[in-house]
């Protein structure tokens, strides 16, 4: 017998502005799955933003919710489910994705900056020198992307639609497709 997580169908990881949210729910939607976003479902059951919980609490804090946050969903939601672009590095974190199937969402550096602005208003991690910051953060990150990432899809030029269709492909696949 086979032993098969429980949980989502598929977890969406990456940097910000590679599009995990606005992918996640047209896949959801083309997969006819719910979808759950840990970075949201933290600001809804604190009451306030990521943001002002980066300036108020710290960062360790932040990441303290987002740790529980992720082990809680990878246990109880379903469908598609988008994970912030730094609850990856967490070891413990890591160890539960293995096994399932997590789409690593790559994006260019411009790309990023065009969908998000690399504000640090709505991104606390990037706060002084936005793209310096962005790039500082996929050189530490990237390696983590790569191997919890079963399937890798570069969003660059990409619509969420697009993107979303190449991931629902891929987990159609027999084995994992890298497009």
């Amino acid at each position: 017998m086979v032993n098969v997580p429980t949980g989502p169908t598929v977890v969406l990881c990456g940097p910000p502005g590679c599009g995990k949210t606005a992918t996640g729910r047209v896949l959801a939607t083309l997969l006819g799955l719910p979808f759950h976003d840990t970075d949201e479902a933290i600001v809804a059951s604190v009451g306030r933003s990521i943001s002002d919980i980066f300036v108020e609490d710290g960062e360790p804090a932040f990441r303290a919710l987002e740790r529980a946050e992720v082990a809680r969903a990878l246990e109880h939601e379903r469908g598609v489910l988008a994970v912030g672009g730094g609850a990856v590095m967490d070891p413990g974190t890591e160890q539960r994705l293995r096994g399932r199937p997590v789409v690593f969402l790559d994006v260019a550096p411009a790309d990023a900056a065009r969908r998000v602005g690399l504000d640090a208003t709505a991104r606390p991690m990037l706060a002084v020198t936005p793209r310096a910051a962005w790039r500082e953060l996929m050189a530490q990150r990237r390696e983590t992307y790569r191997r919890v990432g079963t399937i890798h899809v570069d969003t660059t030029g990409r619509t969420p639609h697009q993107v979303a269709e190449l991931v629902a492909a891929a987990l159609s696949a027999p084995s994992p497709v890298r497009p």
